[in-house]
This record gives structure tokens, C-alpha cells and sequence, in this order.
């Protein structure tokens, strides 16, 4: 990019329904500034845009299904995942919050609509056919698999996580011409640590560096019923380790709870380095935490993972070897120590590294400056 090249007016819209969508669109719009480009942009938010009675039958529900009924989230996932010609949801996203996405497009008057969730998609593009606007429309997809939602025509530009994500979505209907493989974005960071030393990340962070450490992946906004189980299961292990509890976490400090010394550390920006430093993943599988944990070959252990997208993630980290599934409590003790096994540890972290994507930012960054015609 030179001096002379115009800035880059854009909407970046994410979904305030936890954080991986909002930090896979700030990846996206550093590795952006990163190549040179100046960009001129308004953040968007497909949660923001609905009314109150939209966002309780939608967003409220969502979260009460997770916390109370996990099993009825299942079912409406899976429910929705057809291919029949006409859905109700694909149907109401292209009318509900239509003011709010009229609004940022009127005050952006953008040459590039981002989306890191797909229902804000074909709300862009109601409001684009409606008034002419024209503008590339690119979602990025934030999980392994495809479900019926992510798949949307009205995108020209849709950036998957795997060659076998992008397989599913055109097996089912969508333009080769428009799915590329990009990884998920992460923030920089996390390719800058690639090889970093864990015992010194441990030292600087106040953590002794012989024993394993294990970091638990639960959710930033309280969503993960599971981590007392956790808990329990891992100071139990027969050997001694190291627990971090971070977003979500209740209260703050340390504490030695059996065999496991566990810090409580809540909120963080020092996640990245705190990842490099770990062991293990244990916990959920949401599709940023794997693209982390994958970039840095970092092995996970899922257990209860959310109904849905999440065991599709899961179910990839297995069939490539860089994780385990754990379906039953029972089955943790042994899982965590199998993993943490030196021989079984390594070949687990080297089939992570073989999946990560750590420069996937950038990667999306490219791809939507060469469908431009600003490479």
C-alpha cells in the first residue's frame, strides 16, 4: 500500500454473544494496519441492532438454554441444519435489525462489510439490494464446521477455518468461487510466541516451572457449568499441576485444592502468553480457543463442550489427533494424564502445530484487499 491509496472504509460487525466474534474481527482489522492499510471503519453490532423483545427470543434465550437446558439448544441446532430451500431464521435475519444495519451503512458508506457471525450477512445485503449500495460483503466463519446458517449466498466473499470446512459448505451448496481458506483470525500475538520458552513464561508470570500447567477454557461470560467437575477432577490427578482459571473465573487469588494449586486470575490481556505457558487445554471448545491452542500446539482436553458447534470442534481436534473428547467425568483423571504422558504429549502438540493456523489474520486480511483489487 502507498500514501496515495485510499483509505478503506468499512463495517466491521460482530456479536455480543461471547467474545470470540468480536476478537476475530479485531484480528482482522490489525493484520489490515499491519499491511499498510489505513482504514476508516465503524464497529457493528448484530446484538445492538435488535429490540428488546427481538434480543429475549434470540440472545436471552440462547444463554438461558445454555445455562438450564443445554439439551434444547442441541435440538434447535441441529433442526435448523437443513437444506431445505426456505428457512424461517434466514428469513427474519433479513428484516430483523434492519434500522440499525441501515444506520451504520448510511454513516460508514462502506467499500467493505466484515461479519464474524453470520446473521448480519443477509441483513447487509436487504439494505444493500434496497438501496443500491455497493460493497463486498465477506463473512468470516469462527467454527470447524459449517453449519446451514454460515452458509450464505449473499456473501461473495466467506473465509473458513479448514479445507474441509470449505468442502462441507460447497457440498452443500455454495460457490467454490467464493469460499476460501484462511484459518480463523487470531490476534498476532499468538504467532509471536510460537517457540517461546514455556518455563521462562512461567517465572515471569509468578508460575513454578516444573509443574504442568493446565489451563481451563470456561468462558468469559459464565456460560460453562462444568467447572467444578473440573475442578475436582484435577486436583485429584495423583500428581501435582498447575490450574488457571481465567474470564469467568469466581474470585480472584490462589488456593491449593488437593494435588492442584489453582490460580484464579479472572480477566487478563496476558491470555496469549498464559497459553504459550500451558501444558494443556482442558474445557470447552469454542473455535477461537482452538485456533489459539492450535496455533500454538497446545493440546486440549473438551469436556461439555456447548451442544452443536462446539462438538463439531471438538470432533476435529480428535480426528486430527491434537485432542481428546472426554464424554464422561469419569473419564478425565485418565484423559489429563495420558496427554501429559511426555511421548503422548509431544505427538499430541505436533498434530496441533499441524493444524494451526497462526497467521490467519492476515491471511483474511489478504484475501479481502485482493477481492478489492487492492492487493
Amino acid at each position: 500500500m502507498t500514501d496515495r491509496t485510499p483509505a478503506l472504509r468499512a463495517l466491521f460487525v460482530t456479536a455480543s454473544i461471547g467474545s470470540g466474534h468480536h476478537q476475530a474481527q479485531m484480528a482482522v482489522q490489525s493484520a489490515l494496519e499491519r499491511l499498510g492499510v489505513t482504514l476508516h471503519t465503524r464497529q457493528g453490532d448484530a446484538v445492538a441492532y435488535l429490540k428488546p423483545a427481538e434480543r429475549w427470543w434470540t440472545v436471552d434465550l440462547y444463554a438461558l438454554e445454555l445455562r438450564h437446558a443445554p439439551w434444547l439448544y442441541a435440538w434447535f441446532y441441529r433442526h435448523t441444519d437443513h437444506d431445505r430451500p426456505f428457512s424461517l431464521i434466514g428469513w427474519f435475519c433479513q428484516r430483523v435489525g434492519l434500522n440499525g444495519m441501515r444506520r451504520d451503512l448510511s454513516e460508514t458508506q462502506p467499500e467493505l462489510v466484515v461479519s464474524s457471525y453470520w446473521s448480519s450477512v443477509p441483513l447487509a445485503d436487504t439494505v444493500r439490494r434496497r438501496s443500491g449500495r455497493r460493497f463486498l460483503n465477506a463473512l468470516v466463519v469462527t467454527d470447524y464446521r459449517a453449519h446451514r446458517h454460515w452458509i450464505r449466498p449473499e456473501a461473495e466473499l466467506i473465509m473458513v477455518a479448514a479445507g474441509e470446512t470449505r468442502e462441507q459448505m460447497i457440498a452443500r451448496g455454495a460457490d467454490p468461487e467464493r469460499v476460501v481458506v484462511t484459518g480463523i483470525p487470531i490476534n498476532a500475538r499468538f504467532e509471536e510466541l510460537r517457540g517461546a520458552g514455556r518455563a521462562a513464561l512461567r517465572v515471569k508470570h509468578g508460575l513454578d516451572p516444573d509443574l504442568p500447567l493446565l489451563l481451563v477454557s470456561g468462558g468469559g461470560n459464565g456460560d460453562y457449568r462444568a467447572v467444578d467437575e473440573l475442578l475436582a477432577e484435577l486436583s485429584h490427578l495423583g500428581r501435582r499441576v498447575q490450574v488457571l482459571l481465567l474470564a469467568g473465573a469466581r474470585g480472584h487469588g490462589v488456593e491449593t485444592v488437593g494435588g492442584a494449586t489453582v490460580h484464579r486470575l479472572g480477566f487478563t490481556t496476558d491470555f496469549p502468553e498464559l497459553l504459550a505457558a500451558s501444558d494443556l487445554v482442558v474445557g470447552k471448545a469454542g473455535g477461537l480457543t482452538v485456533a489459539e491452542a492450535t496455533a500454538l500446539g497446545v493440546p486440549m482436553i473438551v469436556f461439555r463442550p456447548i451442544p452443536g458447534q462446539e462438538e463439531h470442534n471438538a470432533d476435529f481436534l480428535v480426528r486430527h489427533g491434537a485432542g481428546v473428547w472426554v464424554r464422561e467425568r469419569s473419564g478425565l483423571r485418565g484423559a489429563v494424564l495420558r496427554a501429559l504422558d511426555p511421548a503422548e504429549h509431544a505427538r499430541m502438540s505436533a498434530a496441533a502445530r499441524a493444524v494451526g493456523v497462526p497467521d490467519a489474520a492476515e491471511r483474511v486480511a489478504r484475501t479481502i484487499l485482493q477481492r478489492l483489487g487492492r492487493a
